[in-house]
């Protein structure tokens, strides 16, 4: 596939918050990572407005572990709560991504240089990413390099497990043309350890969050709009 880069990221602890544990100030990991945690971890890696980012599939290396931790939740009114965290303990994925120009995103189209933007990509996969990359959450640090997506002995490589209705990501307004905030979900199975994602437009569970419209980016220019401008400066 085009494009596409494999790598392996790591971490102590992950929490793939299960929303339906939020209520009351608990959060409980999903077992297995959403394609939304994982795509933000892409991202870490590389990001521009020109792109998307899409997660194709994932292998779970490690047992499926938790641990649950008290927590004493940030509370700017005052307060002296402890709250209840179960974490994926001793994580470990191989994860195989690509990436397309975004369609929704017309007034990027002057950088759809596919061949700068993925040599970048390589780079900073090589470098451990452009940005804190984290499992979830951001007190779940992680760690990214290339592998061999299916290298080495993973430890559920035989058997296939279901795992119900779950979230399999968001919906921005910049990545679907409507101006809304949607939460996808879907029922993953996970087949001789590897989890394939379906593109979040093959998804039929989608439910509306709320409204909003996308960021615009007016004040970037491309490379050959500076330089003429740099030119006609000069020659002043």
């Amino acid at each position: 596939m085009r494009n596409m880069i494999e790598f392996e990221v790591y971490g102590k602890y992950a929490l793939f918050t299960d929303p339906l544990t939020k209520m009351g100030g608990e959060k409980l990991s999903y077992q297995i990572p959403t394609y939304q945690a994982l795509k933000g971890i892409v991202e870490s890696i590389y990001w521009k407005p020109t792109l998307l980012m899409v997660v194709d599939e994932v292998r779970i290396m490690n047992p499926i572990q938790m641990e649950s931790k008290g927590i004493r939740p940030i509370e700017y009114g005052g307060g002296n709560t402890l709250a209840n965290y179960t974490y994926l303990k001793d994580v470990r994925y191989q994860v195989r991504a690509h990436f397309i120009f975004n369609p929704y995103r017309p007034d990027m189209a002057f950088d759809r240089n596919e061949n700068k933007h993925f040599n970048i990509l390589k780079r900073s996969l090589r470098a451990g990413g452009r940005r804190d990359v984290f499992l979830g959450t951001r007190e779940c640090q992680a760690y990214v390099e290339p592998c061999v997506f299916g290298e080495g002995e993973g430890f559920y490589d035989q058997g296939e497990i279901h795992y119900g209705t779950m979230i399999h990501g968001i919906n921005y307004p910049d990545e679907t043309g409507r101006n809304e905030m949607e939460v996808r979900l879907w029922n993953p199975v996970m087949k001789e350890g590897i989890i394939k994602f379906p593109h979040p437009d093959q998804c039929t569970l989608i439910r509306k969050i709320t409204e909003m419209h996308p960021k615009n980016f007016t004040t970037i220019q491309s490379a050959d709009e500076l330089l003429s401008q740099l030119e006609e400066g000069g020659n002043k």
